[in-house]
């Protein structure tokens, strides 16, 4: 691997794994913000009318902003690294129209509902379960799709397929996890239960993908079972088993807590559930590493000129504090239990 990493003392070296990081935090960001809102719509369907209108204002202040993230990861990959911008979009154009079609569908359905009348509130609701199950589906399927390097061998797209499913659990399990923290009453005690289901589905998940990764990639499978690796990678492994045991056990004791009106740990769920993805990001990110396409790009071979990527770091350090800015200002006043929703 040291052969494909240049001198990071030269501006060619250090710049692109300076954008390289930032588009994989923006990324990480999306996935966790925006991922609850989809996992919230996704656990729509099994909600009363009642409930619906309570999990949509959970994540009304919020939704719309968390997608920022994924037009600032995109965004870097496109000026930042132009020669994978077309060798990933081109590869993936299917997907990436579908999860378009899916988020446009989100947006729709989301101002339509809540003005429609009573009989066509029904069809709104069902295209918002529709338009977050196709963005999450299709969100896990180019995950896939990544990981292998783009091949086109059947066992490869059913790998694909795989993290689609896993991505939508985990999803789910960020949705349910966040109605804890956000609700409270018989929705909180419902949202408890879907994420006990959750939590399972994406262990499960978690276990099939890291079973079948290094199966599917000969180049992971060698990165990660080396016996000077295994020494190194084993924090990683664990420490997503011990955020998988502290979501569960605080799963099963929050119903008793509750009983009593007490609040307190309703948090750790949803925050155990970062940390997973957390791991899995960190999992990914040294499979991948140093290449942006696994075998055919690394990120100095797909960056563009460090010329332009100055000019281009100037732009981010203005653009990256006002989004990390807003996000914490609106999580801030949004802060505590979600109430009912109202329009006027």
């Amino acid at each position: 691997m040291a052969d494909l990493i240049p001198d990071l003392g030269a501006a060619a070296g250090w710049l692109p794994l300076v954008f390289m990081i930032v588009m994989g935090l923006a990324i990480l960001a999306y996935v966790v913000l925006d991922g609850y809102d989809l996992g919230v719509g996704l656990l729509i369907a099994l909600a009363t009318d009642a409930e619906k209108d309570t999990m949509i204002a959970s994540i009304g202040p919020f939704w719309d902003a968390n997608e920022t993230w994924l037009v600032l990861g995109v965004g870097i990959l496109l000026v930042a690294f132009p020669y994978a911008h077309g060798m990933v979009l081109g590869a993936l154009y299917l997907p990436v129209a579908v999860m378009l079609i899916g988020l446009t569908l989100r947006g729709v359905a989301f101002d339509f509902r809540v003005k429609a009348q009573a009989h066509h509130k029904v069809l709104w609701n069902r295209a918002f379960v529709a338009g977050s199950l196709l963005a999450a589906l299709a969100q896990g399927y180019m995950l896939g799709r990544l990981v292998t390097g783009f091949d086109d061998d059947g066992w490869s797209r059913a790998f694909a397929a795989l993290i689609a499913v896993c991505l939508a659990s985990g999803y789910a399990m960020l949705g349910a996890t966040w109605l804890v923290l956000k609700t409270d009453g018989g929705l909180q005690r419902r949202a408890i239960a879907w994420a006990r289901r959750s939590v399972l589905l994406l262990a499960l998940g978690v276990a099939a993908v890291s079973a079948a990764t290094p199966l599917v990639s000969r180049e992971i499978f060698e990165k990660w079972f080396g016996l000077q690796n295994l020494i190194v990678l084993w924090p990683i492994p664990v420490m997503t088993g011990v955020f998988f045991f502290i979501a569960y056990r605080a799963l099963r004791r929050l119903p008793l807590r509750l009983d009593n009106d007490n609040n307190y740990g309703d948090w750790v769920p949803f925050a155990t559930t970062i940390g997973i993805f957390g791991m899995a990001f960190h999992g990914l990110a040294y499979s991948l590493f140093p290449y942006i396409v696994l075998n055919r790009m690394t990120i100095w071979e797909a960056a563009a000129a460090p010329e332009s990527l100055m000019f281009i770091l100037v732009g981010t350090l203005l653009v990256l504090p006002v989004n990390v800015g807003y996000t914490i200002y609106a999580y801030r006043v949004f802060r505590g239990k979600t109430r009912e929703l109202t329009y006027y």
